[in-house]
């Protein structure tokens, strides 16, 4: 039997490269990106999509006022967050420390 499938919005950074890749390897898809470069994201953040489960910041792409609404956002939707740097490297070891094991092959 395959793992649940969730469904994450990734924030930050203009193209996620091979994350998408990462993500699917860890039974993750991206419902939605936002670059966080939208100067409205940083007062107010559109809903998360429902049936998102996972809100992935880019923290080296992000500031600090545009992280903290989509925080806020996540919590008042009660969807976990994961924060790291943008590549590979670090995301893999986000999703390992946050219980997102990755699939078998």
């Amino acid at each position: 039997m395959s793992e649940p499938l969730h469904h994450a919005v990734v924030v930050g950074a203009d193209r996620l490269g091979n994350i998408p890749g990462v993500l699917k390897g860890h039974h993750i898809t991206v419902r939605h990106h936002f670059s966080g470069r939208e100067t409205t994201h940083q007062k107010k953040v559109p809903r998360l999509p429902s049936g998102t489960d996972l809100l992935i910041l880019l923290t080296d792409f992000l500031g600090h006022n545009v992280m903290q609404a989509f925080r806020a956002a996540a919590q008042r939707s009660g969807v976990r967050v994961l924060a790291c740097r943008r590549s590979t490297c670090a995301l893999r070891q986000a999703l390992e420390r946050s219980g997102f094991g990755e699939a078998s092959s």
